[in-house]
């Protein structure tokens, strides 16, 4: 039978290698925070409560815990992970479960990877270790098993040679009950080569209860953890290499998937077409048939079927496009809806707006939104046409079907139906040219 999950993560360390004045675990992997992705995940296995483990130092670990809505349990000082596990005893309580110990600076373990070190407890584990065989097993502390059962986790500083030969490693999760876990923790002690009191040591000190551990053995791309700039960007690379490997196996083309960035939520439809050195931000939904040119960054953009962007288009938060519609070269949008079969196709700036279906906009045209202290929208409505550099001095109202000549400074509505020219009259002064250029070539001609 499932017992209630419960997860800690720990998330005190002091960030140092990252040489960063932001604490480790907030920078991003995918678009968002390290601590962010290993909070998703305990989630969606099935785990409800989460406890986070912090720093006294590091104040923004904890304001962006609790907008996850993470418990806090404080660590301070740093003794150790065992020590950092006792720390969130009283967050914990009487919870009557199963808690699974995590490192918020572990990003890409999965969700289905979890739910197998919890289910190993269903099956009659009291204690299971998450392992993994790396290709180097380095540092990493070993997994000491017999007969199947998982003996010891021994660190690599305190391995002997014949230890330091076993290739199965400790990726740092664990998971048992929290009267067994707290029980051991009573009894773990600081002798050893840093002077801590390891989480480790419980798996002995259980099994010296009479109790069974189990080795859970995962994925080791999963398991990356990232204590360095290096780290982080191996952990991007590996993100990235998934999320593409996603795309092309739901039907989406990447022109050249090394050179497509993606983020944690980016939703791409089938038979979608993505060019080169295109890169994905934060909420991004991209219906069937679309076609994404080259350089082209989009972020916080729901984008219809059959549409047509870039090249060179950038899509800002707000920005919403109707079926067909077009965002062309060096265009850039914010918070716009533009509806069905509108086309935007060069040299424009639509910020704040809302634009009907069907509307042409010029190259060149700025919706002129912001006044040095408050933002303003403009409206255009159906089958309008804006002509080439077209000023729309927002708060302004384009009708249905009408027509902006070219240049317009448009500071007022404008009627449906109506053509409105809103620039200087034209004037001409006959012969102006002829003699301008013979006066500079005469001028020309005395200092050559």
């Amino acid at each position: 039978m499932t017992q209630n999950r419960a997860a800690v993560i720990l998330a005190a360390g002091k960030s140092t290698r990252m040489k960063s004045a932001r604490s480790k675990v907030l920078h991003h992997v995918g678009g968002r925070s390290m601590l962010s992705w290993v909070a998703a995940m305990v989630r969606e296995a099935g785990v409800s409560r989460i406890v986070c483990v912090v720093g006294a130092s590091n104040e923004d670990v904890r304001i962006e815990a609790e907008s996850l809505g993470l418990e806090i349990a404080v660590q301070e000082p740093q003794r150790g992970t065992g020590h950092a596990v006792l720390c969130a005893k009283d967050a914990i309580g009487d919870f009557d479960g199963d808690v699974a110990v995590l490192f918020a600076d572990t990003p890409l373990i999965k969700a289905d990877t979890l739910t197998c070190v919890f289910d190993a407890l269903d099956n009659g584990a009291d204690v299971a270790v998450l392992g993994f065989e790396p290709e180097e097993p380095g540092a990493y502390g070993r997994l000491i098993t017999d007969a199947g059962q998982l003996t010891a986790i021994v660190e690599a500083k305190e391995a002997t040679p014949e230890q330091l030969a076993v290739r199965l490693c400790n990726s740092g999760v664990m998971a048992a009950s929290r009267a067994h876990i707290y029980s051991a923790l009573s009894r773990v002690t600081d002798d050893n080569a840093k002077g801590e009191y390891y989480l480790t040591d419980i798996v002995e000190i259980l099994r010296g209860d009479g109790l069974s551990a189990t080795a859970v053995t995962g994925d080791e791309a999963e398991m990356l953890g990232v204590n360095s700039r290096t780290d982080l960007a191996l952990a991007e690379a590996s993100f990235q290499a998934l999320a593409r490997k996603a795309a092309l196996d739901n039907g989406v083309t990447l022109r050249d998937p090394d050179s497509t960035i993606f983020c944690y939520d980016t939703q791409i439809a089938q038979d979608c077409d993505i060019g080169a050195n295109v890169v994905f931000g934060p909420g991004v939904s991209i219906g069937a048939n679309t076609t994404v040119h080259p350089f082209c960054h989009i972020e916080g953009t729901e984008i219809g079927e059959g549409a047509q962007i870039g090249p060179f288009a950038r899509l800002r938060p707000g920005t919403v496009l109707g079926a067909e519609t077009k965002v062309g070269n060096f265009v850039e949008t914010k918070k716009a809806v533009v509806g069905k079969g509108s086309k935007i196709n060069h040299l424009s700036y639509i910020g704040d707006a809302e634009l009907g279906e069907n509307v042409n906009v010029g190259a060149g045209t700025i919706t002129c939104n912001y006044d040095g202290y408050f933002k303003h929208k403009t409206t255009i409505k159906d089958g309008a046409f804006i002509g080439t550099n077209s000023s729309l001095v927002a708060p302004v109202t384009i009708g249905e079907g009408a027509f902006l000549g070219s240049g317009g400074v448009i500071t007022s509505d404008v009627p449906d139906g109506a053509l409105a020219v809103a620039r200087a009259a034209q004037t001409h002064k006959d012969g102006w040219a002829v003699r301008y250029h013979a006066a500079q070539a005469k001028r020309k001609a005395k200092k050559g």
